[in-house]
């Protein structure tokens, strides 16, 4: 099949939003996590993780437009910090149905069954269940014009992951965590590696790291 742009246009809204979201592949599934004015914890699930840098680590994080009440967008801004939380083959039901727009004053820990865990370097929550954590200190917040989302920018101030994961070479192997994967936003995969490669040389062809 093959789809133009006024085909895309014409679609129907849910239609094309499913499509669309279909196309860019597998993405990593993250809790956020962060904390309100009251003290009170949110959680919502995001498939717009990506990485930005190194040497300072940094990530970036895509948020839908702030037309309408957005929780985690407002208490980011509040706090200036926040979690990242893998998703796991165990609570990948309960990852999913933080997505539910609970009211404010409710805990999408409590509806779901998950469990905060205190972090010792910012106020936002970690996630007890999940497997690979991040605490994240928000650097910018960047509007995106085009369709006013945000891209959110946080710097990495902590890491807590299980130690058989972690490669001698710091390559962290996410199937060892049983990580899952995003399609669009309701299709979870889980991932398994085919090989890791030497670094790429125009001279030499492509050799699998023994």
């Amino acid at each position: 099949m093959k789809f133009n742009a006024a085909d895309l246009s014409s679609m129907a809204q849910r239609y094309r939003a499913t499509f669309v979201n279909s196309l860019s592949g597998y993405k990593s599934a993250n809790l956020v996590g962060t904390v309100d004015a009251q003290g009170r914890h949110n959680l919502c699930i995001v498939n717009s993780v990506f990485h930005l840098g190194a040497h300072p680590p940094l990530l970036g994080m895509i948020l839908r437009p702030h037309t309408v009440r957005r929780d985690t967008l407002e208490n980011i801004l509040l706090k200036e910090c926040y979690t990242l939380n893998h998703v796991n083959q165990a609570i990948v039901a309960q990852a999913h149905q933080t997505s539910a727009r609970y009211d404010a004053e409710e805990s999408e820990f409590e509806k779901t069954g998950l469990t905060p865990q205190p972090c010792d370097v910012i106020p936002a929550p970690y996630v007890l269940e999940s497997k690979l954590k991040l605490a994240m200190k928000l650097v910018e917040i960047k509007p995106i014009e085009i369709n006013d989302t945000q891209l959110v920018i946080g710097q990495i101030e902590q890491v807590i992951v299980e130690d058989n994961a972690i490669s001698e070479d710091g390559f962290v192997d996410l199937q060892q965590l049983d990580e899952v994967a995003i399609v669009g936003l309701d299709g979870y995969y889980t991932a398994t590696q085919i090989h890791r490669y030497e670094y790429a040389k125009p001279d030499k062809p492509p050799l699998i790291k023994k």
